[in-house]
C-alpha cells in the first residue's frame, strides 16, 4: 500500500511539473466522455417521453387498423381504405377470449364552431369504453353513454384546448359546437394531457359517439380502426392472433392473400417508436467512442514525449535500485490518472451540458447510472491500453543507456 501511495505521489509531481500538456491532454478525454453522457442523457430522455405516450394509450392495448388503398401511385397507410365495418367490433367483441373492452373508432378533421368562434380540430369518434381505455379522467360533467351510441345521439366530449378556444373563461358544459353545421351538446370535458412527443396538442379533440361520427359527421358505413383492451398482459399475443384469424375469416381473406387490415399490440407499438431512438443512442455512442480511443492516443503520445524527456531520470532510478516493474508502475500510473481525472471531469460535463439543455430549451434528458459508469470504466481502460505502450518503453530501458541520454 506505501509502495501506490508512493507511486501516485511521484505521478502527480510529474503531471503538475508541466500543467499545461497535462490538461490538453485530459481534454480529448473529457469531451469523448462528456460527448457520450450528454448524447445517452438525451436519446434516454426522448425514449422514455415516448413510452410515456406508448404507456398513455392504456394498458394492454391491442389496436387493428383498416387497410390502406392505392391509387394512381398514391398509397394511403393504415386506415385508409375502411375495410373494418361496426360488425367487426361487435364480433371481436363476442368471440375473442380475454378481451375485456372495445372502441370502434372513426377519425377526421373539422372545422367546429361556437357562437362566434371557430377552431379546427381532430374529431374522434369512439365508445364510451375509449375513456376508460386510455385512462383519460374527465374532470368537468360526464362521458356520453352507450345509449348515445345506439340512438347516435349530439353529444361531445372536449379537450381542454377547444374549452379555452372556444369558452374563454366559460363553463363549456351544456354549450352547443356545431360540427359541419350539426349541433354536438357539450357533456364533458377532459383532463389536461399538454403536447405528444411530436409536438402534437393531446387537448385539442372532440371526442363523440363513433355511431354519430360515421352517420352525422363523415357520412361512411367503415371505421378507421377499433381499440382493444385484453384483461392481462400475456393475453396481447393470443388475443392479437386470434382477432387476425377472426378477421381473415369474416373479410374471406384465403389462404396466401394479403391481409386488408393490421393488428398491432401495444409492446410492438411501442418497440417500433422507441427503435430510432435506440439507433440514435448507438451511432451518438460510438461517434463519442471515437472522441475517448482519440484521447487515449494523446495520452499515448504524450506518455511517449513524457519518457523520451524523462530518460536520464529513468536511468538514474535504475541506477539506485529501481526494477523494470517500478518503473512501468510509475509511467502507466501516469497515464491511467490522467484518464481518469478526465474521465470525471467529463462525465461532469456531460451532465452539466445535459442540464442546461433540458433548462434552456425544454428538452427531455435521462441520465443512465449505468452509462456514467460505463464511461468512467471505458475512460480508465484507456489510460491502461493507451499508457502501456510507452510506460513498457520506459520500463525496458537500458540503465547505461539511459544515464548516457542528454
Amino acid at each position: 500500500m506505501k509502495r501506490i501511495f508512493a507511486t501516485l505521489r511521484i505521478a502527480a509531481r510529474a503531471l503538475r511539473r508541466n500543467l499545461m500538456r497535462t490538461t490538453l491532454t485530459m481534454l480529448g478525454i473529457i469531451i469523448g466522455v462528456g460527448a457520450v453522457i450528454g448524447a445517452v442523457s438525451l436519446t434516454n430522455g426522448a425514449k422514455s417521453q415516448i413510452e410515456a405516450q406508448i404507456a398513455s394509450m392504456g394498458q394492454n392495448v391491442i389496436l387493428v387498423f383498416s387497410g390502406s388503398f392505392s391509387r394512381g401511385g398514391v398509397r394511403s397507410g393504415w386506415g385508409g381504405a375502411g375495410t373494418l365495418t361496426i360488425e367487426d367490433a361487435d364480433a371481436i367483441r363476442r368471440e375473442i377470449m380475454g378481451v375485456t373492452v372495445i372502441s370502434p373508432e372513426s377519425r377526421t378533421r373539422a372545422q367546429i364552431a361556437a357562437g362566434n368562434q371557430n377552431w379546427n380540430t381532430q374529431i374522434l369518434g369512439e365508445s364510451p369504453d375509449y375513456f376508460d381505455i386510455r385512462q383519460w379522467p374527465i374532470v368537468s360533467g360526464s362521458s356520453f353513454t352507450e345509449q348515445d351510441v345506439r340512438s347516435a345521439n349530439k353529444v361531445a366530449v372536449i379537450g381542454k384546448t377547444i374549452a379555452d378556444e372556444l369558452f374563454p373563461g366559460e363553463d363549456p358544459i351544456g354549450q352547443i359546437v356545431r360540427v359541419k353545421n350539426v349541433p354536438f351538446i357539450i357533456v364533458g370535458m377532459l383532463s389536461a394531457k399538454g403536447l405528444s412527443v411530436q409536438g402534437q396538442d393531446q387537448d385539442d379533440l372532440m371526442v363523440i359517439p363513433y355511431t354519430s361520427a360515421m352517420k352525422r359527421v363523415q357520412r361512411v358505413t367503415t371505421l378507421n380502426s377499433i381499440m382493444v383492451q385484453a384483461a392481462k398482459p400475456t393475453l396481447l399475443a393470443p388475443a392479437q392472433q386470434q382477432i387476425i384469424e377472426l378477421l381473415r375469416q369474416r373479410h374471406r381473406i384465403t389462404p396466401g392473400k394479403d391481409d386488408d387490415f393490421t393488428v398491432r399490440n401495444q409492446q410492438e407499438i411501442a418497440e417500433m417508436a422507441t427503435a430510432q431512438s435506440k439507433t440514435m443512442t448507438v451511432l451518438l455512442g460510438a461517434v463519442a467512442m471515437v472522441s475517448l480511443v482519440v484521447g487515449g492516443i494523446g495520452i499515448m503520445n504524450i506518455m511517449l514525449v513524457s519518457v523520451t524527456e524523462r530518460t536520464r531520470e529513468i536511468g538514474i532510478r535504475m541506477a539506485i535500485g529501481a526494477r523494470g516493474g517500478d518503473i512501468l508502475l510509475q509511467f502507466l500510473t501516469e497515464a491511467v490518472t490522467l484518464s481518469v481525472i478526465g474521465g470525471l471531469l467529463g462525465i461532469a460535463m456531460g451532465i452539466g451540458v445535459s442540464k442546461l439543455l433540458s433548462a434552456q430549451y425544454a428538452w427531455p434528458t435521462l441520465i443512465p447510472t449505468q452509462w456514467v459508469v460505463y464511461s468512467f470504466l471505458f475512460s480508465a481502460a484507456v489510460g491502461i491500453s493507451f499508457g502501456f505502450y510507452p510506460a513498457r518503453k520506459a520500463s525496458r530501458l537500458d540503465p547505461i543507456d539511459a544515464l548516457r541520454y542528454e
